[in-house]
């Protein structure tokens, strides 16, 4: 099975349709799969449903879905560094679930790992805990969470080989690898392309039985999303 795609638009065929639910990895501007998500704004698939942290900043990442009105409803944590997002949101032009950081994460393992709910301290009494099930473990209340399982996850790594195995670099290694897992198809982009074998097993962090599909980019594309320089003499 070839694994490996020419392009991104080419990755993507037959696999996207609207109304569909989304994970895109990444934190802030870090191992977000700026190329993926660009083909998505390019199709033109609309009404989507996008689990992710945040949606980039303005103007790049999964914010440019946002200028298009091609996302009905973020699943995030954190809508801070976004203008556009937090527009949409509080016009009621954009459905947004919020979950504690924490909370999402676990959300996507568990969905990547077959697990349908679990409980958590975390929102017990809040806003977050509203229309959920809590119960009590040893005299404690926990909130019910469901795990969420997507029908396609675009992920980024720094290497990968045409087997599909998967490794991120420092930070870039975030909500990547779980998403990998919680995805009917998982599409990832690859800074660096090797042939299958070339990566040490030990080294690996997101085995290829998890990716269906690969397409290589430019290692050169780093984006900074804040940069703060001392004054100088």
């Amino acid at each position: 099975m070839n694994k490996v795609f020419p392009d991104a638009k080419s990755a993507l065929e037959g696999v996207l349709k609207d109304g569909m639910m989304v994970m895109s990895g990444g934190f802030g501007l870090c191992g977000i799969a700026e190329v993926l998500s660009d083909a998505l704004r390019e199709s033109g698939v609309k009404n989507l449903t996008v689990v992710s942290n945040n949606a980039g900043v303005d103007g790049i990442g999964l914010s440019r879905l946002l200028e298009t009105r091609q996302i009905k409803k973020m699943i995030s944590s954190y809508v801070g560094e976004n203008k556009l997002f937090a527009q949409q949101y509080l016009a009621g032009e954009l459905e947004l679930e919020f979950n504690p950081q924490g909370t999402l994460a676990e959300r996507i393992r568990a969905g990547g790992a077959g697990i349908p709910a679990f409980y958590t301290k975390t929102g017990v009494g809040t806003l977050i805990a509203e229309g959920k099930e809590v119960r009590e473990f040893n005299g404690e209340k926990y909130v019910m969470e469901t795990g969420l399982v997507a029908d396609l996850a675009i992920v980024h790594a720094w290497k990968g080989d045409t087997a599909g195995n998967l490794v991120y670099r420092k930070t870039a290694r975030n909500f990547n690898p779980m998403m990998a897992t919680a995805a009917k198809v998982t599409v990832a982009e690859v800074e660096h392309l090797v042939p299958a074998g070339e990566i040490d097993p030990d080294h690996i962090h997101t085995p290829g039985i998890f990716v269906q599909r690969i397409v290589a980019v430019d290692p050169k594309l780093k984006r900074i999303e804040q940069r703060t320089l001392r004054k100088r003499a």
